[in-house]
Order: structure tokens, then sequence, then C-alpha cells
């Protein structure tokens, strides 16, 4: 194991609300994707002439 001093429980809760903050991001990002998806979705249902396909 790594000695990282008399500092460890700082780096140690440093690193891990780091990864929280980026694991929530990246999960608001592909809830904010998935919705974003259902309302195009629903738009394009609504005006069928202006699909891009």
């Amino acid at each position: 194991m790594i000695d990282l001093g008399p500092h460890a429980v700082f780096i140690i809760w440093a690193y891990l609300g780091v990864a929280i903050a980026v694991g929530g991001l990246i999960a608001w990002t592909l809830l904010d994707a998935r919705n974003t998806g259902k309302k195009l979705s629903e738009l394009e249902a609504r005006d069928p002439r202006r699909s891009a396909s």
C-alpha cells in the first residue's frame, strides 16, 4: 500500500468526491440525452413532413 502520509484521509475523500461528482455529471448527461431524444421523437411524429429521413 502507498503511504499517503498524515493527509491520507483528506486525499482519499478528495478523490472520492471527485469520482462521485464526475459520475453524477455522466449520469445527468445520459438522462438528459435520453429525454432530449424522446422530445425530438415526439416533435418528428407531430409533423412527419419535416423529418430528415
